[in-house]
């Protein structure tokens, strides 16, 4: 789609070319490195923030908040943004990886952000992250391959997607849903509703294809799978594209998170990565990536410019009664081990 821009030629800089016209990047041109999920930021909106500011922007992806805090812990350098989720983020600023966030550098954030959901984060404050998305986990299923789905997480043991469906690469999402499936917390740190916890998802993962992420959503839409762990922003995605296609929070309850804006400690670029993130809270960019990306951001003006058929969409506004059945995944400190163990039990099999 295509995107207003912002960058505005004077008069006086036309009389004066061919001098160089310096921008807020400076000359020579600034690189923005970035670390984010994959397919989760508009091409068109970067490449409207680079002509603006006059820098490149360098985007790696990864697939798990676990691979890209492993990569970072193993001396991975040279990112400035990070996306990680609430619970992640929290664990990396108190294990120092990340800078404070200079809010006085964020004038559209702190006009437009929503405080409806400030009890949804873990940084409500805004010390170290601002939340980009709204992520609520739950069921992705084609209603052409699945005959009489019900709202439950017991449906991944069902004979009939055998080897047709998939799990979230993601060991506190995966295990949140079981221990929800259990009754149990999902922040839970008994070691007997871990492991019980852990027999469910290797029974679960006997019937899956495998752990997914993105690739997941597309073999859904492709009718390679039926039936997927997923994000409610990526079935949106899909459901747009193919009606067939449904997203569901099950009546046990699911999590609820923020994928945030946070500034590496070691970025090159602290200026430029925070013009970024207050550039990403201006509602027309902000609604025009939510159009693109099909999540909810925080931003209530945003909200308001968004295309109407995505607006009304089911997935994209969760009825107040359905969010209260989700969760918020903490950082658990020392207790981290018992899920990275639990995951591994479960990977090894």
């Amino acid at each position: 789609m295509k995107q207003k821009t912002f960058f505005r030629a004077t008069v006086m800089a036309a009389l004066l070319a061919p001098l160089v016209f310096l921008t807020a990047c400076g000359e020579p041109k600034e690189t923005l490195y970035i670390y984010n999920w994959g397919d989760y930021l508009s091409e068109d909106v970067v490449r409207q923030f680079e002509k603006e500011f006059n820098c490149e922007v360098q985007m790696d992806v990864f697939d798990s908040n676990e691979a890209m805090y492993a990569k970072l812990k193993a001396g991975a350098s040279g990112y400035d943004i990070l996306v990680p989720s609430s619970y992640m983020a929290k664990l990396m600023y108190a294990q120092g990886m990340l800078q404070e966030i200079d809010l006085a550098q964020l004038p559209t954030v702190k006009q437009n952000f929503d405080n409806t959901y400030a009890s949804l984060s873990l940084d409500a404050a805004m010390t170290y992250s601002v939340p980009y998305f709204v992520s609520f986990s739950g069921i992705g299923y084609d209603t052409e391959r699945v005959k009489d789905f019900q709202p439950t997480w017991h449906m991944f043991e069902r004979a009939d997607i055998h080897r047709r469906s998939s799990l979230l690469n993601d060991q506190r999402e995966v295990m949140g849903c079981a221990l929800r499936t259990l009754g149990y917390d999902v922040n839970s740190v008994d070691p007997a509703q871990i492991d019980a916890a852990v027999e469910l998802v290797k029974k679960w993962k006997g019937n899956i294809a495998k752990f997914e992420v993105d690739d997941a959503k597309r073999a859904l839409a492709s009718g390679e799978f039926f039936l997927i762990h997923t994000y409610s922003g990526d079935m949106l995605q899909v459901s747009m594209e193919k009606p067939s296609v449904r997203f569901v929070i099950p009546e046990e309850g699911a999590t609820v998170t923020f994928d945030n804006f946070v500034i590496h400690k070691n970025s090159a670029n602290p200026k430029l990565a925070h013009a970024f993130i207050d550039f990403m809270y201006r509602p027309e960019v902000s609604a025009a990536n939510m159009n693109e990306i099909m999540y909810v951001s925080p931003n209530t003006e945003a909200v308001k410019l968004v295309d109407e058929q995505l607006r009304n969409n089911p997935a994209f506004n969760i009825p107040a009664e359905v969010r209260a059945r989700c969760s918020t995944m903490t950082d658990l400190g020392d207790n981290n081990i018992l899920y990275i163990k639990a995951w591994d039990r479960i990977r090894a099999e």
